[in-house]
């Protein structure tokens, strides 16, 4: 009678310490790119490295699964930010959000590329969703009123593209932040003297 219980419960270990060694390679990954050690990922989990090998056998399933929840946890963020925020607000937030996805492809590195290249369908799911997913919430803005009307999906993408191509430093999450406001502002409508909204 007490198995499924047991059984149960190692799940949700097994669950709580993918996600603790998840996070740790983000943030790990996001600071020292891939010079960090996997042992270190383990020890900032709080778990052995037997643990981490139990759920990543490789650096590259490691790199795999972290590029996979983040494209994931992006898209996500897309959907609950659409439901709960007016459509120039979720536009903006979830543009902030991309700035972490950004942070750790830039931490992963040479390792994301050749995993790309060894797995192309990788590479296709991104391109796939994510432009898809700028363009909906474009245009869900455009059609509230929000975003002037002469807006393109196509110009946040190529402003996107050059913060994730900007020189690497410190400084860059900052200024990257400062860029996404100032694209907002141009992005956003202006209210006419007579109440309606103007690009």
């Amino acid at each position: 009678m007490n198995r499924p219980q047991h059984s149960g419960a190692k799940r949700a270990d097994a669950r709580r310490n993918r996600e603790r060694l998840l996070a740790a390679a983000r943030h790990l990954l996001a600071e020292q790119g891939m010079a960090a050690s996997l042992e270190a990922v383990a020890r900032q989990a709080g778990v052995g490295i037997g643990t981490l090998y139990r759920h990543f056998p490789t650096r590259e399933a490691l790199v795999e699964a972290l590029y996979r929840d983040e494209l994931d946890a992006l898209l996500e963020a897309s959907t609950r930010l659409s439901a709960t925020l007016p459509p120039d607000e979720a536009l903006a937030q979830f543009m902030h959000h991309s700035l972490d996805y950004m942070a750790t492809k830039r931490g992963l590195g040479d390792s994301l590329r050749q995993l790309m290249q060894a797995r192309p369908e990788l590479l296709e799911a991104a391109q796939a969703s994510f432009p898809g997913t700028v363009s909906r919430l474009v245009q869900e803005g455009i059609a509230a009123g929000r975003i002037r009307p002469d807006a393109e999906a196509e110009d946040v993408l190529q402003a996107l593209a050059g913060l994730y191509s900007a020189p690497v430093g410190p400084d860059w999450r900052r200024r990257a932040g400062r860029v996404l406001t100032l694209l907002m502002d141009g992005l956003r409508t202006l209210p006419q003297a007579g109440g309606m909204p103007s690009a």
